[in-house]
């Protein structure tokens, strides 16, 4: 039976697309986040689209060994990647076959097989790079004129994923600012006659506070005397603020300690639904 405090194994990913590789890499990284005491070394391999690549894919994998997923939609590079892993030995997982499969079953007809085809250059993804680019100019309290254009506005202490969250629903094409609510710093004028967006209010246990701000300050490996920043009751003090600010102005909280960031950004899109109801 393998001990709990077994030291960590690693092991070789491949992942093989005819396209960008982002299916692949979240359903790489799904998967292999299940096993606690394994770490995948990842080996992205994009936009495969010959015999040629095909061939040096597989030299890869053989001085790599390990899993081989991946998504190509030509039939024939399809089979001599799997002819090449069965010759090696290696497992190798078409992730969109039984996906296709299902609909093909219940649709009866056939994809129409198109390389990149979640990719293509149409509203939506043009909506997107738009939020993105929104969401970056109004990162970490960069609040201008046009503020009454956010979505969604995310306020919290320093360390509440504020950012990453911001980034994450930029990506699905909604428009993000983000603002670090910081004790005895009077907020802006912007924020708080901000009428249109979905102001959120971020907070995490003192404890998760704290332990993320310690690995930040190690990261950074400043010389600099800040406990006031990883004291805790510093930090309680922050949060039991930062609560009191939010109910005071109406703007719902979401605790995120035990949430990822996928998980947050969820919950602010549920909010979102519904603030956009109440709006019309």
């Amino acid at each position: 039976m393998p001990q709990s405090n077994a030291s960590p194994r690693y092991f070789h990913l491949h992942l093989i697309s005819d396209s960008t590789g982002e299916t692949l890499i979240n359903v790489g990284r799904a998967a292999a986040v299940q096993y606690k005491q394994t770490h995948a070394i990842e080996h992205i391999h994009s936009l495969l689209r010959t015999p040629a690549q095909v061939d040096r894919c597989l030299r890869d994998v053989e001085q790599a060994p390990g899993i081989v997923l991946y998504t190509i939609v030509d039939a024939e590079l399809a089979r001599k990647l799997q002819a090449g892993c069965e010759e090696l030995g290696i497992p190798c997982v078409s992730v969109l076959d039984p996906v296709l499969n299902a609909f093909q079953s219940y649709l009866g007809t056939r994809s129409s097989g198109r390389v990149g085809a979640q990719h293509v250059l149409d509203a939506d993804y043009f909506r997107r790079i738009d939020a993105l680019n929104f969401t970056l100019a109004h990162d970490d309290g960069q609040l201008p004129d046009d503020v009454e254009d956010a979505e969604v506005i995310l306020v919290g202490v320093s360390r509440t994923s504020k950012t990453p969250t911001s980034i994450y629903l930029a990506n699905r094409g909604v428009r993000t600012a983000n603002v670090p609510l910081i004790p005895a710093t009077p907020l802006s004028e912007a924020l708080l006659k901000a009428k249109k967006p979905l102001v959120v209010g971020l907070i995490a246990s003192p404890d998760r506070i704290v332990q993320i701000r310690q690995h930040r300050l190690m990261m950074l490996s400043t010389d600099e005397t800040m406990e006031s920043y990883v004291d805790r009751a510093t930090v309680t003090e922050e949060i039991a603020w930062s609560r009191k600010l939010c109910a005071r102005q109406g703007w719902p909280l979401i605790d995120v300690s035990r949430r990822s960031i996928e998980e947050t950004a969820a919950a602010v899109v549920a909010l979102l639904s519904a603030h956009r109801e109440r709006l019309t």
